[in-house]
């Protein structure tokens, strides 16, 4: 039996006779044989791989989206190539590795490499950003209202009769960061309290910056009933440095987050934090690249977020004024 006729059995492009067809399956599956999808994908002019760069491969907020990108790609027939760098030295380095493989398309999750590197990509390949805008592709980013989670989660407190609410924010240079805090000053100055520059201190996402910046807080003395994280990570990790100080949540502070990761709702206590539909996010985006994969129209909404109130939260013992 000839080579020609066992690939035209194993593509399915060409009728081929039923003995025939029966003796090359039966010879497959005598070798165990597994056709190289990678080779047939090249050879049609296609790869069938998905590049996807994330900034935290680690991180449970970028591994909930990744969980989605997954699932998006089910029974579509592409599979994803995974790299993640957290620097940016390791963003370019994990770009540059997928880049080198062939991939069709590119998914970026978050990240820290520069927007104009990004847009050259984009000229040549379809592209879709996750956690992140790049300005010149808005149409690509799939991103939530993080003002308004932040407002939300602010106005919150102050509707409980928090007037002091300090604010720990992530790396100043991430936008997500940055629209959060806007929305938490927006908030105060609705309600006409003053910002307090003195109660934002600056983390980078992650426990360790946030036990810090409660502990530093706590040392100034400086005033605060109330305390939003930019996430819960920070979150937790200053709640750590409250339960060093003997401070209870909610009894002496109020505590609040912003992603309700899995955890929050098992945390002690149970953490009230601002929801975002990572998986969503994730199979949103990559079912539209795949329609831009197929040349067929597609779009990407904006998501919205949720205020998810547990236990962490209550009306202050006293009047810090």
């Amino acid at each position: 039996m000839s080579a020609s006729t066992a690939s035209r059995v194993l593509s399915g492009t060409t009728p081929v006779a039923p003995s025939k067809r029966r003796a090359v399956l039966a010879a497959v599956a005598a070798l165990h044989y597994r056709p190289n999808l990678v080779a047939q994908g090249l050879a049609r002019g296609r790869s069938h791989a998905i590049g996807v760069l994330t900034q935290e491969i680690s991180h449970l907020f970028y591994s909930q989206i990744l969980g989605g990108i997954e699932h998006g790609l089910r029974g579509s027939g592409y599979y994803p190539v995974f790299a993640s760098g957290g620097t940016p030295e390791d963003c370019k380095r994990a770009l540059d590795l997928l880049l080198s493989f062939p991939v069709d398309a590119l998914a970026v999750v978050g990240g820290s490499v520069p927007d104009d590197d990004l847009l050259r990509i984009a000229e040549q390949l379809p592209l879709v950003a996750i956690a992140r805008t790049l300005h010149g592709l808005d149409e690509r980013c799939v991103h939530v209202a993080n003002i308004e989670g932040a407002y939300s989660a602010t106005r919150y407190l102050i509707e409980l009769g928090h007037r002091r609410i300090a604010h720990i924010t992530g790396p100043s240079s991430h936008a997500d960061s940055v629209d959060r805090v806007r929305g938490y000053e927006k908030a105060l100055v609705d309600e006409g309290i003053g910002v307090d520059p003195r109660l934002i201190i600056e983390g980078d996402f992650g426990e360790e910056s946030g036990f810090a910046a409660a502990d530093g807080l706590l040392r100034s003395r400086v005033r605060f009933t109330a305390l939003f994280a930019g996430n819960d990570q920070m979150a937790r990790g200053a709640a750590l440095a409250f339960l060093r100080k003997g401070l209870r949540i909610p009894a002496d502070v109020s505590l609040v987050g912003f992603d309700d990761e899995p955890a929050a709702a098992y945390a002690w206590p149970p953490l009230t934090t601002v929801r975002q539909p990572t998986l969503e996010m994730g199979e949103t985006a990559i079912r539209a690249l795949l329609e831009d994969l197929q040349g067929r129209p597609f779009s990407v909404p904006h998501f919205r977020t949720e205020l998810v109130i547990r236990d962490s939260t209550a009306a202050p013992a006293a009047d810090p004024r």
